[in-house]
């Protein structure tokens, strides 16, 4: 065990010891397989592009689709315009994608490769589409590569015809499909009409059909891609993953923006629900307002086996900053908060919430591995770790109970079609969370006690 507390660990600026995060492309990829007859191009070595499909085909179980322009020695020397060029006339002629996206990756950018330039000069066919994001692994995380990649749609494709369309934008951040899917239940039920960008709903959760479909039914279509140029107004939510977007729909178009937290838990989701009310101009059906009493009834009911329960929180920041409020909500303690995406934001927020919850001693950090979070821990214990596969090592050496929620989930199936956001979301969440806490309550029970029950 190390005597070392909190402040007294040194950090460490050299090295990383396993991130709580990935790489750019990852992002990118992800954002880019959200559109409707969309190729993901990797403008890199081909090595780049397997491990990035490797990681979103692990943890949604679903085929990743994405070529690449395959860096060679030489591509390395003199460039990969020749590359790309060829790679498109290829991927046209044998995929007949409506769009490819391309994003790059750290050869490509290192090197210096001018994307804008070798687009420019490319013959592409009728009615299909070349964008382009910059996405360098060497700076931020996958959630970075995700913000680029849809700003990246948004510059490339969007217009304006001077006439409003009355919908509204939605961004919704790093989360799976089926938070996407509870997002736009939630949008539906309160009667707005909207674009949501990327949506993979229908393409990393496409039902088994017994036929292989490279560009399955979902996605956003293009054609709505282009019309947000018209829209009234953007709901980023989660400001790391979304705000970048929303921001040059306004430069580009004065369009307003709304900046939200993930609608996990209690007042995430009010926050989210009020938003659309007041843009609809409806009231808030009693089907919502239902969900949101169970919630509360849950709650309540289970209090006992969370109450003053002190759990560790890793993973994406949009994600993590919503779960920390939740878990405040629940009166939790959020001992150790860490993410491995850069932002000095992320520790401001976070901080904010332990302040306005009135907890002590709790520790935040951005650009930051599990290695330290597993010094933390060792240093002083949680009763609960919530995050990606990769906290089960400590999860295992410290006999902690963990919940898998976030990016990357590789080891489970089902959780990325059952959504965490909104109350319905929140439910499940608390589900999981009671049943690691009581299963691990349950376990310490002495037999003698367990006599006395009976």
């Amino acid at each position: 065990m190390l005597d070392l507390t909190p402040k007294e660990i040194k950090e460490r600026k050299a090295i990383t010891i396993n991130p709580s995060k990935t790489c750019q492309p990852v992002g990118a990829m992800y954002a880019a397989l959200g559109v409707h007859g969309c190729m993901p191009h990797s403008h890199g070595s081909q090595g780049c592009c397997s491990y990035h499909r490797t990681v979103l085909a692990r943890h949604f179980k679903e085929p990743a689709i994405a070529t690449t322009s395959a860096f060679s020695e030489g591509a390395c020397v003199f460039g990969g315009g020749s590359n790309i060029k060829t790679a498109v006339k290829n991927i046209f002629d044998i995929y007949d994608p409506e769009i490819i996206a391309v994003h790059t990756t750290c050869l490509s950018e290192t090197i210096g490769d001018d994307l804008k330039g070798f687009i420019g000069d490319m013959t592409i066919p009728e009615g299909k589409y070349v964008l382009h994001a910059n996405t360098p692994s060497y700076v931020g995380s996958h959630i970075t590569g995700f913000s680029n990649m849809v700003t990246g749609f948004i510059k490339g494709l969007s217009k304006t015809t001077g006439v409003k369309n009355g919908k509204m934008c939605v961004i919704p951040g790093f989360v799976n499909p089926g938070d996407m899917r509870e997002m736009k239940r939630l949008l539906k039920l309160m009667g707005v009409d909207f674009t949501m960008l990327p949506d993979t709903t229908g393409v990393l959760d496409s039902p088994m059909t017994g036929k292989y479909q490279m560009y399955p039914k979902g996605g956003t279509k293009i054609q709505d891609i282009i019309e947000l140029g018209d829209a009234e107004k953007t709901l980023a939510i989660g400001s790391f993953a979304s705000e970048a977007g929303a921001s040059t729909l306004e430069k580009q178009f004065k369009i307003p923006y709304k900046t939200l937290r993930m609608p996990i838990g209690i007042g995430s989701t009010d926050d989210y629900i009020m938003e659309l009310s007041k843009f609809s101009k409806q009231e808030v059906p009693y089907e919502i307002e239902e969900e949101r009493g169970q919630l509360v009834d849950i709650m309540v009911d289970s209090h006992p086996y969370y109450d003053k329960k002190k759990v560790a929180l890793y993973g994406d920041p949009d994600t993590l900053i919503s779960l920390t409020k939740f878990v405040l909500e629940l009166g939790m303690i959020p001992k150790y908060v860490i993410t491995g995406t850069p932002g000095a934001a992320f520790e401001k927020e976070v901080n904010a919430l332990f302040e306005e919850f009135g907890v002590e001693d709790c520790t935040v950090k951005q650009d930051s591995d599990l290695f330290l979070l597993h010094q933390l821990i060792k240093n002083e214990p949680v009763d609960l770790l919530m995050g990606g596969t990769h906290g089960k090592y400590i999860a295992r050496a410290e006999d902690i109970p963990l919940v898998r929620v976030g990016f990357p989930v590789i080891d489970r199936y089902v959780h990325s079609l059952m959504p965490v956001t909104g109350y319905r979301g929140a439910m499940r969440l608390l589900e999981l969370m009671l049943g690691a806490l009581m299963d691990r309550q349950d376990r310490d029970v002495k037999e003698e006690d367990f006599e006395l029950v009976m």
